[in-house]
């Protein structure tokens, strides 16, 4: 049986190139036509593709931005909040901060230039 070496993570959208230049900034890869490559080669590449469709619900996959590993309490919260800020002069919006519930840390719950849904974990 062969093993799966490479995935790409494909996103319906209204405008590709807008939203993969979007996500290249936010997540430092190389911007390449209507995809987000990983310079290093390690992170899955991000493929953007137009629908003629508009985004209806909440989307079911998601991707979690993770800037507060390792951090707890309110350094989290700060890491949280100074990533938010940037991704905010980007064009994302903030939709609200869920705070740690004993279970899970504090995360940011956040949407990009088209709506999509995402977190700062």
């Amino acid at each position: 049986m062969t093993s799966v070496k490479q995935i790409q993570v494909t996103f319906d959208c209204a405008e590709p190139d807008r939203v993969a230049r979007f996500w290249s900034q936010v997540l430092g890869y190389e911007h390449v036509g209507s995809a987000c490559v990983d310079p290093s080669g390690a992170g899955p590449r991000l493929y953007f593709q137009r629908v003629p469709e508009g985004k209806v619900v909440k989307n079911r996959l998601h991707l979690d931005v993770r800037v507060g590993t390792g951090l707890v309490g309110e350094e989290r919260v700060a890491a949280l909040e100074s990533e938010c800020a940037r991704l905010v002069a980007l064009g994302a919006v903030r939709v609200r901060l869920l705070r740690a519930d004993g279970v899970n840390e504090s995360c940011l719950v956040m949407q990009d230039i088209e709506g999509n849904e995402f977190c700062l974990d």
